[in-house]
């Protein structure tokens, strides 16, 4: 006689935990691309080649205390693509800042202090 033990399927994670689990690959796969990025800034420019108007994206690799990480050319190109396949439906054609210590992607819009707004 043997007894069939069922196991039954691992409970699927929270939306918490999936966003959790999400910002660890982005941040741990953002850290093999140029070690110590804590933010991606990304922001849409226009350039002119010969006459002709191309799109470009400027990206900046900071470290957690808001200075530049030592990157090259390949390691900014491949940020901006892991970001771009992490968020699809984001809006690419607006600056976009991207915190890897919370996970947050935000449009990178110009702020005012709050004393200025007197």
């Amino acid at each position: 006689m043997t007894n069939a033990q069922t196991t039954a399927p691992a409970p699927s994670p929270t939306e918490v935990e999936k966003r959790r689990i999400r910002t660890a690959v982005i941040a741990r796969q953002l850290d093999q691309i140029a070690p110590g990025t804590a933010r991606v800034r990304t922001v849409p420019v226009s350039t002119d080649r010969d006459g002709e108007q191309r799109l470009a994206t400027w990206v900046a690799l900071d470290d957690a205390l808001g200075g530049p990480v030592k990157a090259d050319r390949a390691a900014h190109r491949a940020a901006r693509g892991l970001l771009r396949r992490m968020f699809p439906a984001a809006d690419w054609t607006r600056p976009q800042v991207y915190d890897a210590i919370t996970g947050d992607l935000a449009v990178d819009e110009p702020t005012m202090p709050e004393e200025l707004h007197q």
